[in-house]
């Protein structure tokens, strides 16, 4: 009972982009499963309503495109009809490609800025008010990434991304401060998903599963999940400004250990 008057219950309603697989997938069901009731967004209404009826009435889902003004604009206008929100769990974001800077695609470029960077500040700015009118203060979570700390050849367009989404979270903070609205950044290394690298590399299965050949028990979604559901806990006034986590065989993205 300490636990759900901390945090508000009656508004503890959460919103998480990103949720029709891998860390959004795995963040919805986490949260659930700590008394949080959610909203799920994600472009594939199939996989939505596939969660929302394995995880049953504590989970409602908008089919919800966040490039798109019009589909986030018509989003956030059914979640806030149906009642407060007291967190947004940011974790719609890719990786397009891994070329060198002198020949990478403009297009792929283009394509994880306008999901990982614009995407998130568009629902963010949205949700950004009804945040602070939630009991107690809102919080707003980005699944940021250690490529947006350590750069490494072949990801400039990733990692300029999410440099890009770090900071935004970060000077949301600063601006915010006096304001009852909580900004934390979980920012993950090697974690294995069905979709991130398959993605990364154009449904190139072996290139995609070399990522993680030999890595001794790499992070799942479900490592990030549990990070998310721990910071979301903390009393309203505590503010994790940031979690790196990784996975013990990874010292940073060009240290890690390979078995034979």
């Amino acid at each position: 009972m300490a636990e759900e008057a901390r945090n508000g219950e009656a508004t503890k309603r959460a919103v998480v982009t990103g949720a029709s697989s891998g860390i959004g997938a795995a963040s919805v069901r986490a949260l659930v499963k700590d008394g949080w009731t959610v909203v799920a967004l994600a472009r594939r209404e199939a996989r939505l309503k596939a969660l929302a009826d394995e995880l049953g009435p504590a989970v409602s889902y908008v089919a919800c495109d966040i490039t798109g003004e019009a589909s986030t604009q018509a989003a956030v206008d059914r979640i806030l009809e149906a009642g407060p929100v007291k967190a947004l769990v940011n974790c719609a974001g890719a990786a397009f490609g891994k070329d060198p800077v002198a020949t990478a695609s403009l297009d792929d470029w283009r394509g994880m800025y306008e999901l990982n960077v614009i995407g998130t500040l568009r629902i963010t700015q949205k949700l950004l008010p009804a945040l602070k009118q939630a009991p107690g203060g809102g919080t707003v979570l980005v699944i940021s990434s250690t490529a947006g700390i350590e750069p490494y050849e072949g990801g400039a367009g990733y990692c300029a991304s999410k440099f890009a989404e770090r900071v935004m979270a970060r000077v949301l903070r600063l601006e915010q401060i006096g304001e009852p609205v909580r900004v934390i950044d979980i920012a993950p290394g090697m974690v294995e998903t069905d979709e991130f690298s398959l993605k990364r590399f154009g449904g190139d299965a072996a290139r995609a599963a070399a990522v993680y050949a030999g890595v001794p028990s790499p992070l799942k979604a479900e490592d990030i999940a549990e990070c998310v559901t721990w910071a979301l806990a903390q009393p309203d006034t505590v503010d994790i400004d940031q979690i790196v986590v990784r996975p013990r065989a990874e010292g940073s993205y060009t240290k890690v250990y390979r078995e034979a």
